[in-house]
């Protein structure tokens, strides 16, 4: 069973439909892993142990019968409990939502269903997908699966946990200022988020308008094509996703990636970096120039008023998601988040309207600056070493604020950008904790950050690297 569960997505989904590993084995090798691990780790909410079996046992069936099989098939995941399923609770995370029971399925979950994805339950996040590293007062933080006294990552904690210690083949997340690739990168794994509009947010609950993002968590960036495939794509439920076609991602990754031009901006990405971030980055610079990527040091001045519209868009957006039960239950969130929320209501609308009309302008200038002559943009995904939990626990310590918010100041800047963005595994530091690589690309350019992610791991280990 450790053998099987130790597989990647795509690996398990081929022995499936070769008939060398059955659906209902890789369910209960996930299941023994959960009942193992999860008490130290907490990455689950919901385990959903029997109907996950039944519906391994019906994609076995089916294989067996001749049926046509998805490129998923058999696949047991697991899910941010963001998500909508018809009939069953969705958390979000939250006391507020603890017994919320959805009326409809989110698009992204269909998807999956249609690919054959066996779902296992839902996964921890912090509260209302609004931290970045992944505290939760209401269902128990989760844990890191290297060290467990350090932060995961958000809010997408419970999916980085899940897939790093291999109790789910992958795991979406949701990102709207890194909560994919943060827990990625701290949890050891790969994660993307898509351009902006790229995957459906049709049935699952928001926190910005303008700046969610729908992704995976996978293992390796092959898993992450494959997964953003079958999410990826225009959905009438959702009108402000794109219409652009879907590629197919995984014939991207040939591991060709000679002529290539990565561009590294000086600005923001490496202030205040840890020494040990800093040599594991250019380690793995010097990996993609050794498969003939030509990588060259850039100026981005852009970043700076980026880096303020950010805040001030996702504070307004949130604080309006939530108008409601701000005034008529603001004492069942979380002190920090409550604060946070609060400020938002502080903007003046002039601000908020201004961050939001900058955006067309900042991305053309960033992509005049950073991605006119280049194909990807490359920088550390964590600036520093991984934090502990207590020493990001800004409701136990307000005076913790200013670690808590510098956890996601190198993913921030993508999100209002709007650009595809993976982290991927490139070391780790001298405790033990995973550093991430992060890459970006210019709009819809989801294929060519894969391309690169994936000759990135054809040469390293990091990736396959497995917590005790």
């Amino acid at each position: 069973m450790s053998a099987i569960a130790e597989l990647s997505m795509t690996d398990l989904a081929g022995a499936i439909a070769r008939g060398e590993v059955t659906a209902l084995a890789a369910a209960e090798a996930c299941i023994a892993r959960i009942d193992a691990k999860d008490k130290a780790l907490n990455a689950f909410i919901r385990l959903d142990r029997a109907e996950a079996l039944e519906a391994a046992r019906a994609a076995d069936r089916k294989r067996a019968s001749g049926g046509a099989l998805g490129p998923l098939h058999g696949v047991p995941m697991a899910h941010k409990d963001m998500y909508y399923r018809e009939g069953r609770v969705s958390t979000c995370g939250s006391k507020i939502r603890r017994d919320f029971v959805p009326k409809v399925t989110a698009t992204v979950l269909e998807r999956l269903d249609a690919a054959g994805a066996i779902d296992l339950g839902t996964l921890n996040m912090a509260e209302f997908a609004q931290n970045p590293t992944g505290h939760n007062a209401h269902f128990g933080d989760a844990h890191n699966p290297w060290n467990p006294p350090y932060c995961t990552g958000g809010s997408s904690s419970g999916s980085g946990v899940a897939v790093a210690s291999r109790m789910v083949y992958a795991a979406l997340g949701s990102d709207t200022g890194g909560s994919i690739r943060l827990p990625a990168t701290i949890c050891g794994v790969t994660g993307i988020k898509g351009t902006q509009t790229r995957v459906s947010r049709a049935g699952v609950m928001p926190l910005s308008f303008s700046m969610d993002n729908v992704g995976p968590l996978t293992r390796t960036a092959r898993d992450a094509a494959r997964f953003m495939a079958v999410i990826a794509g225009q959905d009438p439920k959702d009108p402000t996703s794109a219409p652009e076609p879907v590629p197919d991602y995984e014939a991207a990754l040939t591991g060709d990636i000679r002529g290539l031009r990565i561009a590294v901006p000086q600005e923001w990405f490496f202030d205040g970096a840890d020494d040990v971030v800093v040599t594991a980055f250019e380690a793995a610079l010097d990996v993609l120039k050794a498969r003939g990527a030509v990588v060259e040091r850039i100026s981005a001045p852009s970043l700076g008023p980026v880096c303020t519209a950010v805040a001030v868009v996702s504070r307004v957006e949130g604080a309006t998601i939530h108008a409601n039960w701000m005034r008529e239950r603001a004492g069942d969130y979380a002190v920090h988040l409550s604060a946070r929320l609060f400020g938002g209501y502080a903007l003046p609308a002039n601000y908020y309207l201004e961050a939001l009309s900058l955006r067309g302008p900042l991305l053309r200038r960033f992509c005049a600056e950073a991605l006119g002559g280049y194909d990807i943009v490359a920088t550390p995904t964590l600036r520093t070493r991984v934090p502990t939990l207590a020493e990001t626990d800004v409701d136990a310590d307000p005076a913790n604020w200013q670690r808590f918010m510098a956890v996601s100041a190198n993913t921030r800047p993508f999100n209002y950008l709007g650009l595809p963005t993976i982290s991927l595994p490139c070391g780790f530091d001298d405790r033990g904790l995973p550093i991430g690589l992060q890459l970006a690309g210019r709009p819809f350019a989801e294929g060519r950050v894969l391309q690169v992610a994936d000759a990135y791991q054809r040469e390293t280990d990091w990736h396959a690297r497995v917590p005790g």
